[in-house]
This record gives structure tokens, sequence and C-alpha cells, in this order.
């Protein structure tokens, strides 16, 4: 899970680069994600688009670990308490369920690396590196303040996210193997990395959508100055107010949609390239009468 996620958003820093700056200023960033590229290249150089690299590979290398191994655990014991028949039943409501724990839990981790790397996106003269960012953010506002200001964002945002995620791909991964007549034991011709991948994609874009305005919302509370300088939920409030719903849900949401669609398509091929290479194998859900 480490692996695969920090892989896949390391890779897509530079989509990530455009998206947070089309987020925190649409007003100058507004020629869209292919636009938004030219723009920060022609002002700041290529190696801009490499900005908050280290945060973000770190960050979401700790996160991974804890999503995947954490959704892994919870659907594995979820099973053994309720029994397989009833499980298959329920599959779907253990999807989000065991998704939702495994996320709150890797968020605790992630939230402190997604502030410093939102702040060094949003002004990359701020700090020359992930840890002097973070020192420095320490040292003026806090500890909590620094690196938690964003957590009930971030929850809004991964929790939701997280568990279209898994959910999403567990159904369109079933419909997929059901379509050739196959299953996980007996593939079909596009292979297990085939459906991983094809499900991966249709379960990215639902999560991007289903989770872009509590992200738009987390890259504008981690952003200096913004919302005033009240309490958390009065900053976000203001957020909200200043911006406008429809502008929470959409900006930056194409970038967005391309972004997750790569990355969970390309998250959940890692995780079976990982997992066969070490002779595990991934959790699936079955009906026992049916055998």
């Amino acid at each position: 899970g480490g692996i695969c996620c920090s892989i896949t958003h390391g890779a897509l820093t530079p989509v990530d680069v455009v998206k947070t700056r089309i987020q925190l200023d649409p007003v100058k960033y507004n020629k869209g994600m292919i636009g938004g590229f030219g723009q920060v290249m022609a002002e700041e150089g290529a190696g801009a688009l490499l900005t908050g690299l280290g945060p973000t590979a770190q960050g979401y290398f700790i996160q991974g670990w804890f999503k995947f191994g954490g959704v892994e655990f919870f659907k594995i014991n979820l099973t053994k308490a309720l029994g397989e028949q009833t499980a298959w039943e329920n599959r779907s409501s253990i999807y989000l369920l065991s998704s939702a724990m495994a996320e709150f839990i890797a968020d605790i981790f992630l939230c402190p690396y997604e502030a410093c790397r939102i702040r060094l996106v949003s002004n990359p003269s701020y700090a020359s590196s992930m840890f002097a960012c973070a020192t420095k953010m320490a040292s003026e506002l806090g500890f909590v303040s620094a690196f938690y200001s964003g957590f009930v964002p971030i929850l809004f945002k991964q929790i939701p996210y997280t568990m279209a995620k898994f959910a999403v791909q567990g159904k369109a991964a079933e419909a997929i193997y059901a379509g050739f007549d196959a299953s996980p034991e007996k593939p079909p011709a596009i292979g297990t990395m085939g459906v991983s991948l094809s499900s991966g994609v249709i379960a990215g874009v639902a999560a991007a959508i289903i989770s872009h305005p509590a992200d738009t919302l987390l890259s504008k509370i981690n952003k200096g100055g913004a919302g005033g300088d009240g309490g958390m939920f009065s900053r976000m409030g203001n957020i909200v107010a200043e911006t406008g719903i429809w502008k929470l849900c959409t900006q930056g949401l194409g970038a967005r949609c391309v972004m997750i669609g790569t990355l969970t398509a390309g998250q959940f091929g890692i995780f079976d390239i990982v997992m066969n290479a070490v002779g595990a194998s991934k959790f699936h859900f079955h009906d026992p009468s049916a055998h």
C-alpha cells in the first residue's frame, strides 16, 4: 500500500501543483490544466512543477501503508466476525466501513505532510525543504495550528474519497469479471491486471467527484491567511462564503479527475504487482452458496 501510493502520488506531483494553483488562485490560473502547466513553467521554470514532491512521496507512503493495509485488515476481520455468507450479502457495507476506518487512521499521519505540501505549493519561497517548512510553520503557528488546521477538511475529503474508491472499485471489478464470465481465480483475457486498471479508473473518477469540494477547501485553508484569523471552523465557514458552493465543487475538477483516475488505476495495478511479487493475495469476497 505504501509503495503504490508513494509512487503514484509522487509521479503526479506536477498535476497536483497545477490543480492546487487553480484552486488557490483561479483568477490568475484560468486557462485550464494544460494552460496552467504553461503558466507555471513560464513564470517559475519546469522545476516548480515538482514543488512539494518530498512531503507528497513521504506522506502518501505512510498514508498508503495504513489505508491499503487497513482495508485488507478490516475486510478480513469483519468477514471472520460476520461469517462468509453474511459478509457476502453485505460486502458493499463492509467495503465502506473498512475503508472509512482505515482512512481515518491514515489521515492522522498524512495531515502534517499535506499541510507542508500545500504551503510549499502556494508559496514556493516560504522554505527550501519539507523539514524547513515544517519547522517554520510550527514556530509561527504552533504544532496543532500548523499541521492540523486542515484535519477536518482532510477527513471530509479523504474518507468519502476512500469509501468511494474501494466500494466502486470492488463493484466495478465484480461487473467486469461477470461480463467475461470469469473470476479472480480464473481471470479473463485482459488478466487480473486489466481488471484492476479498468476498475481503478472508474473508481478514481467517482471518488474525485465526490471528494472534490473538501479537497478545494483543504487547499484553501492551508494557504497562509485564508479564511481570516479565527478558529478552524470559523475559517472554513469564511472560505465557503467567499468561494461559493459551486466553485468549491468545480474549481480544478477536470485536472483532479485526470489525476485521480490515473492515480487510482496505477495504485490498484501496482498493489497487485507487489502482492504477487511477495507471494501474497488480495482478499476477495465470495458467495459460499455458489460452491
